[in-house]
């Protein structure tokens, strides 16, 4: 079986050249076994590359809100580039905590805040954080937390102020995992 460049108009020559698609003057001495039009090699390596790309992508961490119960605990999670985000209720309580893991660490400082931004902004401060031992982790700890949730439900990023330190993170597709949330704190007697 021969393989013809479809490429290459036939040409004159000798029948060998005419079939390596090498009979015109000036053309690539590079040899296409496939006998694929150019065109078509083309294409089928774009999609080579877009298949790449799509396993590299879907091979990353994920970096999406989700919600679950954990025994007796409501959880809305989160692991993003810059911070990791835990929000629980606990029923036997009944009390809401938010824990968000930074990177840069956390210095102690009188107030903390978390500034929304987004369709329905608003910031929200405390004085009753809590500073884990190693710096990396505030946690706030309440009865009631409607504003932080609907801050996280309809807006677009969310910034963890203490003292210096500022956090973005993003809340990107947040709105169904935030009801979800809502959903096992009221069936937990929230």
């Amino acid at each position: 079986m021969t393989h013809k460049c479809w490429s290459v108009p036939p040409a004159s020559g000798s029948p060998r050249l005419r079939t390596l698609g090498l009979a015109r003057a000036g053309h690539s001495n590079r040899i296409r076994k496939s006998g694929a039009p150019l065109a078509w090699t083309a294409a089928i390596l774009r999609l080579m590359l877009r298949a790449a790309a799509i396993l590299i992508c879907t091979a990353a961490p994920a970096f999406a809100w989700e919600a679950r119960v954990s025994g007796a605990l409501c959880e809305l999670t989160n692991e993003d580039k810059a911070a990791q985000v835990r929000l629980t209720y606990d029923p036997a309580i009944p009390e809401y905590s938010i824990s968000i893991t930074s990177g840069q660490g956390w210095s102690p400082s009188p107030t903390f805040a978390i500034r929304f931004e987004g369709s329905r902004g608003l910031t929200i401060s405390t004085q009753r954080q809590v500073i884990s031992g190693d710096r990396a982790t505030v946690t706030v700890k309440d009865s009631g937390f409607g504003n932080v949730l609907d801050g996280l439900e309809f807006n677009n990023t969310a910034t963890a102020i203490l003292g210096n330190e500022a956090v973005t993170f993003g809340l990107e597709n947040a709105g169904p995992a935030v009801r979800a949330f809502r959903a096992c704190t009221a069936g937990a007697g929230a």
